[in-house]
């Protein structure tokens, strides 16, 4: 009996968790309810146990692998750059949706019952943020964000020490595979968390809370598939002149489990495995490109999102906004994305961007309850963009195999290899 392709399986699962959800919320099913919240947790837990020795190894061991990659100054820029370029255009388009839909515009809500968030985002939140007080707790407390610099700083000091550094690289690279492994095992049971993430979803939100919000929870989706498919597909096809189709075949099974499991850190090793075995991105470039997105390439957290949830909260509390206003809406966007890693997500971006304004940050109180929903497609778009981002570059470097990009997919089963980790070139 042929077997169902990875693909297929995430899909039943997402249909089959909408009708348990659905029955569970219908007919009060409480038991099925609770075992689907718990099936959810106990398959998001598992990503998230593996995500501070996955981003630590993953950042220290490819930027020690950059001193053997010709023109990784080049290449570090050019990323940066990309990202940078789709963090502008993603968030001028969402201010431009809000300015045409008026999100906020004739919705009454019990502003006097909002709570202001309790997770503050601000710009010394951010600066701080980066550098760890303690070593421990960067890890213990899961802040992906001063992770990350732990990374690059050891792997650029094993870069400037050289063949001395082998060994310690060798045990880095050694649990980075292990890692990898092991979560690649955990991805495997992505069909079952999706059931129990979007049933649980389902069971406990319905739609019931979307009808007040109705024209703010549309215009983030369409906010976000414009980004997903007008402006990725044009950028892929104009500069990268490649096929957005096939990108998008190829890249599917890593915007799915994305938009299910709501995590980008989570997704990473299928986001790699696609990048390098489906879409032909050279293998020690991805190694990069990859990590460094998934912790700081943020389009539908940090630029669609808090741009309409702006407009959205200025137009129900009554605050006129002006051109100056949106200019920084653009520039907290486009700059503080990286905070996305290192603290709460979108959360932290809106109330950063809500600070900024000086709106009140009671705001985030009246979009909390359906965040979850939202936060589905925006980590789609997240993820989508940290895949387009490595062929733009990949292609304009010569680093984009494009027999295996245009080749039909390869099966991401549980008998493929994982990823392999580069070895540094022989001396």
């Amino acid at each position: 009996m042929k077997r169902f392709s990875f693909s297929l399986q995430l899909l039943l699962g997402l249909a089959v968790g909408v009708a348990l959800g659905f029955a569970a919320k219908v007919w009060d099913v409480t038991w099925l309810a609770e075992t689907l919240t718990q099936v959810g947790k106990i398959f998001v837990q598992l990503l998230k146990l593996a995500v501070p020795p996955l981003v630590f190894t993953a950042v220290l061991v490819s930027v020690a692998n950059l001193r053997n990659v010709n023109g990784a100054a080049r290449l570090a820029t050019k990323t940066l750059m990309w990202f940078l370029i789709t963090a502008f255009v993603s968030v001028a388009l969402a201010i431009g949706l809000g300015l045409l839909i008026n999100p906020g515009q004739g919705v009454t809500l019990d502003t006097a019952a909002a709570k202001p968030s309790e997770t503050r985002g601000s710009w010394l939140d951010f600066v701080t943020g980066i550098v760890p007080t303690n070593v421990v707790t960067a890890f213990t407390e899961v802040n992906v964000l001063q992770i990350v610099f732990l990374g690059v700083v050891l792997g650029a000091a094993a870069m400037a020490v050289g063949e001395r550094a082998e060994p310690f690289l060798g045990l880095a690279r050694s649990v980075l595979e292990l890692v990898q492994k092991a979560l690649w095992w955990v991805i495997r049971l992505a069909p079952i968390g999706t059931a129990g993430l979007i049933g649980k979803a389902v069971a406990t939100y319905g739609w019931d809370l979307l009808a007040p919000l109705a024209k703010f929870s549309a215009g983030v989706y369409v906010g976000s598939l414009l980004v997903l498919l007008a402006v990725y597909p044009t950028l892929l096809a104009v500069w990268g002149k490649v096929s957005p189709v096939r990108f998008f075949r190829n890249a599917w099974p890593a915007i799915e489990l994305a938009f299910v499991s709501r995590s980008s850190v989570g997704t990473l090793p299928l986001t790699q495995r696609v990048t390098i075995e489906r879409n032909g991105v050279d293998r020690d470039y991805a190694s990069f490109a990859v990590p460094f997105g998934a912790t700081t390439k943020m389009d539908g957290c940090a630029s669609v999102y808090p741009a309409l949830a702006a407009i959205f909260v200025a137009q129900v509390f009554g605050v006129p906004l002006g051109l100056g206003d949106y200019l920084l809406i653009v520039f907290v966007s486009v700059v503080g994305s990286a905070a996305t890693a290192g603290l709460t997500g979108a959360t932290v971006m809106l109330t950063l961007t809500l600070s900024t304004l000086g709106l009140p940050l009671e705001g985030v109180g009246l979009l909390l309850a359906i965040d979850p929903i939202l936060d589905m497609i925006r980590t789609a778009t997240n993820v989508t963009g940290q895949m387009v981002v490595p062929v733009l570059v990949a292609r304009s470097e010569g680093r984009l195999d494009t027999a295996v990009f245009n080749a039909p997919p390869q099966p991401l089963d549980a008998g493929s290899p994982a990823p392999r980790v580069p070895e540094p070139a022989a001396a």
